[in-house]
């Protein structure tokens, strides 16, 4: 499967972007440009829509190893050659990591935005985002402003993040994200596989590159506990908690995450 990527920059060292669930490539561009410089010859970025996500092909089956060996065969695509800095958030944390464990010859370094290498039990933090998604009636919308005005999300920032995905289809409207499957998965509970996590530390060698960590103060998806299966995994691993951010930290505190990603787009 070959994902829809957008780069951003001309020369520097490699550094891959995964957006979280819902989310594009796209998300991270205004990050991206920044540190690529006004000449863009500070870092090239690649930023990947996920598979399901975007304009990237949509999966028959949710699996985190099939999400990896995708972004895995798209970054050998774009340099054959290159070892790269991968950052991820939320779903895409959870991408960047499987990938950086399973495909070390392809990874050097890896960044991963509030999300633990642990399973979350469900999808229950996203249900009420999906039944809002499903409950728009595509069948009758005359336009984008009367998306937004039957749409029933409260959060303005929320509404707009959600509503990215919609995309004009004829006459018609249609989710870009793959709906279907991300509500079958909410629909398992606690056999969510998408709030979970497939590997056991010891399952895999631990990660000999460097790994940052960046987790929003304000948010609960990363706990003190998780911690040691963090190090089990990456041991070279370094901590960043943002004050007052979020889960959308690199949303909420977009300066720290910026000057965080400057120093750890350096290759070892």
């Amino acid at each position: 499967m070959t994902l829809h990527t957008i780069s951003v920059g001309t020369a520097g060292p490699r550094i891959a972007f995964l957006h979280g669930l819902f989310g594009q490539g796209r998300n991270w561009q205004q990050i991206a440009k920044t540190l690529a410089g006004t000449e863009g010859d500070q870092v090239r970025a690649t930023l990947v829509d996920l598979p399901d996500h975007g304009r990237s092909p949509w999966s028959q089956e949710f699996s985190f190893e099939g999400y990896a060996a995708a972004v895995a065969s798209t970054l050998r695509t774009v340099d054959p050659d290159a070892t790269w800095a991968v950052v991820g958030h939320s779903l895409g944390g959870k991408v960047a990591m499987l990938l950086a464990l399973q495909h070390p010859d392809l990874v050097d370094r890896v960044a991963v935005v509030d999300i633990a290498p642990k399973s979350y039990g469900s999808l229950e933090r996203f249900e009420g985002y999906i039944n809002e998604m499903k409950k728009l009636p595509l069948d009758q919308l005359t336009s984008r402003a009367d998306a937004e005005a039957r749409f029933e999300e409260p959060d303005p920032g929320v509404k707009a993040f959600l509503l990215q995905n919609l995309r004009r289809d004829g006459d018609g409207w249609r989710w870009q994200a793959n709906l279907p499957l991300v509500a079958a998965d909410a629909d398992k509970g606690a056999g969510s596989v998408i709030a979970g996590w497939p590997l056991a530390p010891g399952d895999v060698a631990p990660f000999p590159g460097r790994a940052l960590w960046i987790a929003g103060g304000d948010s609960e998806y990363v706990r003190d506990e998780d911690a040691e299966a963090m190090r089990a995994y990456f041991p070279r691993v370094r901590l960043l908690t943002v004050k007052g951010a979020t889960h959308w930290v690199h949303t909420d505190a977009p300066e720290v995450v910026i000057e965080a990603l400057r120093r750890f787009a350096t290759p070892s």
